[in-house]
């Protein structure tokens, strides 16, 4: 079989999680992606909105389990000699859809090829195969070390999914705290970080501050912090809108570096919103304003698929009127932006 090589590697990556409208809500997942030449793997297929099998959030045995599948020392789950590289990030059901691919030993070297789309046992390559993506040759040692290296604990790390809360709006914050426990985000509320110990601080992937905490109980929450050895990223809320709070602390959980990311800019001026976009992607894009009265209204403004580059999207001056905010989305990142008045 003839194909030139490719480098393999494995890189934290995430599902970004979210309230909707209407009581609804998607699962915020942490997973290491594939990483082919240097580009996720995810971002080679089309827009898709999945996870890897190494997942985080799996319990040890399973984990452990996929690592020795994708070394195939295990059988392989599918007929064909097929595995799974990506799938539902809700249920992991193949009958949701997932994306297999035969991987198989060639001398010492790994080969992945014939992608495809697949919901049951049997797989119509012509139909559902994703043509031009592979087949692709990992040297095996490359290969080998990058997976071992999560069996021993040497692999990148895939974040820190919990939030630390504080303010002295315990309402809103509760309302926000039960919004990402919802979504799978663990999240704690305090008044300040004092008498919080060490070991527990260095859980915490972001600290999330109200708006009415002040500058000198933010700089004695970072001191805190910084004694734990914890160099965490800080939310300021930009208003009490759970949503856009949400929006905004997943994106401060992002540790994905920025060439890395599909969503790459969101700036708003003259009545539109500019979104940059690393590979094509659909991108959701939902206003949200606080009223004259305090009382908060959701809008979307766009939802479709954009090709690589800068785009402007018209804004309707009335969804975002007043204080006026922006939160666009893919699949895999957040980016949220106040409206200028």
């Amino acid at each position: 079989m003839s194909a030139a090589y490719a480098t393999f590697g494995l890189a934290p990556a995430m599902r970004a999680g979210a309230v909707l409208a209407g009581g609804g809500y998607q699962i915020h997942r942490d997973f290491l992606d594939f990483v082919v030449d240097g580009r996720p793997l995810l971002f080679q297929l089309s827009d898709l909105d999945a996870v890897s099998p190494l997942a985080s959030d799996v319990p040890p045995a399973i984990f452990t389990e996929q690592v020795h599948s994708l070394l195939l020392q295990a059988p392989a789950p599918l007929p064909g000699g097929r595995y799974v590289v990506y799938g539902c990030p809700e249920c992991a059901d193949l009958a949701c859809g997932a994306v297999t691919a035969v991987i198989e030993r060639d001398g010492d070297d790994y080969v992945w090829r014939d992608f495809a789309w697949q919901t049951g046992e049997d797989v119509d390559l012509e139909r559902d195969g994703y043509h031009g993506t592979g087949p692709f040759r990992f040297r095996g040692e490359e290969y080998r070390t990058a997976l071992r290296s999560l069996l021993d604990g040497t692999a990148p790390g895939t974040g820190r999914r919990r939030v630390l809360l504080i303010g002295a709006r315990v309402a809103l914050l509760a309302r926000l705290a039960a919004a990402l426990r919802t979504i799978g985000i663990g999240a704690d509320i305090t008044r300040d970080a004092q008498d919080v110990p060490a070991d527990e601080l260095r859980g915490y992937g972001a600290v999330a501050f109200g708006d009415t905490v002040g500058d000198a109980e933010r700089a004695a929450v970072r001191r805190a912090f910084d004694a734990a050895g914890v160099d965490i990223t800080c939310v300021d809320a930009l208003a009490p809108i759970v949503p856009l709070l949400v929006a905004q602390i997943e994106h401060a959980l992002d540790r994905a570096p920025a060439d890395r990311r599909r969503l790459t800019r969101l700036a708003a001026a003259d009545g539109e919103a500019s979104v940059e976009v690393g590979s094509p992607c659909r991108v959701r894009l939902t206003a949200y304003r606080l009223d004259r009265l305090s009382r908060t209204h959701e809008e979307e403004v766009f939802d479709g698929v954009l090709e690589a580059g800068r785009h402007r999207i018209p804004l309707d001056p009335k969804a975002v009127r007043g204080r006026a905010f922006l939160v666009a989305r893919t699949s895999s990142d957040v980016l949220v932006e106040a409206v200028p008045r």
